[in-house]
């Protein structure tokens, strides 16, 4: 007779982390940071305290992994490159104004960006874990651009990268307009049109 399988632990805790990163995405947009606990993820989860405590120290570590979870599956794949740079962006910052735009999204993001603005080790932990990946592939995008000869040479390609992502995020973050894709589309051309070369 054959001897049944023992259960994949590592399928398990996988299962788990999964578990407690969508709770604990949903409850921050639901109580907001302040109020978001260890125990009501666990709650939320359905699991216990200490699981949670085996992997992260707090809860602004769960969000950052939670979130961080979104970014790495976008770092791995990079932004498209067809050859056309103008395209590219437009495509990726649309698709990014219609996550931001939506309220799943939308209510832990601002819960983070918002606590992160009075705890300066979060914010800097906010920054490198979030933001840096994100940045980074913008850079490689414009990089590629600049050795095809769509971006000018001398540019610092950093400083442009932020160009894009400094004006959308200020407005989304200050709510100073609507993030709309005709918004991205100007923005996109605008910075272009001092990234390109010289006649």
């Amino acid at each position: 007779m054959a001897q049944p399988k023992a259960p994949d632990a590592s399928r398990r805790s996988e299962r788990s982390r999964r578990a407690i990163f969508d709770a604990a995405l949903a409850l921050v947009g639901e109580v907001g940071y302040d109020k978001l606990t260890i125990e009501g993820i666990a709650s939320r989860a359905g699991v216990g305290k200490q699981t949670i405590y085996r992997w992260w120290s707090s809860k602004a570590a769960v969000l950052l992994d939670a979130f961080g979870a979104v970014v790495d599956e976008y770092d791995q794949e990079g932004l498209p490159d067809t050859g056309d740079l103008a395209a590219d962006l437009k495509t990726v910052l649309r698709a990014t104004a219609d996550e931001f735009n939506d309220a799943a999204w939308q209510a832990p993001y601002r819960a983070l960006a918002a606590a992160g603005a009075n705890d300066e080790e979060l914010s800097r932990t906010f920054v490198g874990r979030l933001m840096e990946p994100g940045m980074r592939v913008y850079v490689d995008r414009l990089r590629a651009a600049q050795e095809t000869g769509e971006v000018a040479t001398g540019i610092d390609l950093r400083i442009a990268a932020e160009m894009l992502m400094s004006p959308f995020s200020q407005r989304w973050l200050m709510r100073t307009g609507e993030l709309t894709h005709d918004y991205v589309d100007t923005l996109v051309d605008l910075v272009l049109h001092g990234l390109r070369p010289r006649d």
